[in-house]
């Protein structure tokens, strides 16, 4: 066992973040498909197609409709889809059910991560000690304080609920999902540009131990658990220490 840090190896790494994703992803659809049923999200997204249809009734126009095939309608129906489409944007019923599908999305997202990440990322590692998720057991990869000792479980929390979870998932996701509806677009787009500069920057300033953002908040660093020495406590940490320079000026010759 080695005092100084020793890195796990690329192939470890990976391997232990592709099984930990896989896992992670399972819980998500898991959780996901829960929290939806309870808070009937299906039953929210089918309404509009409900609401489609009564307007398609009441003007004979279909507001879904193609960009292509709209320009194959008479100016007089492309007048009927504009008037309707107009009156159908400012419907309250329509407003409300979308904005309701867009908050149902942003927490279902939401809870379903944290539940995933909450479980896998530090209730496992808790149980198997050394940060340990299940990947990282199998592989030989661990976690521990920068200066050799044992994570604790504070730090373990804030590595992994406000580092992996709030800024490595959840503002990334949250980014995306505002990019897709329309929202905020420009501001998705600058979020996900400003935590990928934060996490080079992390990468970059933390030359030793090239740490990601979730380490550097938690101060903590990946390590291969076999051959790297960990203490308990800082006491044993300084006791080691002791130790070691009095070996060393007894084997000096001055």
């Amino acid at each position: 066992m080695i005092y100084d840090l020793q890195k796990p190896s690329l192939f470890k790494r990976l391997s232990a973040w592709l099984f930990d994703f896989i896992i992670v992803a399972i819980l998500i659809t898991g959780f996901a498909t829960i929290v939806s049923f309870a808070s009937n999200f299906d039953g929210q997204l089918a309404k509009p197609e409900g609401y489609y249809t009564e307007y398609a009734e009441k003007y004979d126009i279909n507001l879904e409709i193609s960009s292509e095939d709209f320009e194959k309608l008479s100016k007089e129906e492309q007048q009927i889809y504009a008037d309707a489409n107009e009156i159908f944007q400012k419907d309250e019923r329509v407003v409300k059910t979308y904005g309701l599908i867009f908050s149902l999305t942003v927490v279902i997202t939401a809870i379903s991560i944290l539940l995933a990440v909450l479980v896998w990322e530090f209730i496992v590692p808790l149980f198997l000690k050394n940060g340990q998720t299940v990947g990282k057991k199998i592989f030989g990869v661990a976690v521990m304080r920068t200066n050799g000792v044992k994570i604790t479980p504070v730090q373990l929390f804030i590595r992994s609920i406000l580092g992996k979870y709030t800024f490595e998932i959840m503002l990334p996701v949250f980014s995306v999902i505002l990019v897709v509806f329309g929202g905020a677009g420009v501001f998705g787009v600058l979020m996900l540009g400003v935590i990928l500069l934060a996490q080079i920057i992390s990468l970059i300033v933390t030359r030793r131990t090239r740490s990601a953002l979730h380490d550097l908040l938690s101060d903590t660093v990946t390590i291969d658990l076999a051959s790297q020495l960990i203490f308990d406590t800082e006491e044993e940490l300084i006791k080691y220490k002791e130790e070691q320079h009095a070996k060393m000026v007894e084997r000096s010759p001055y």
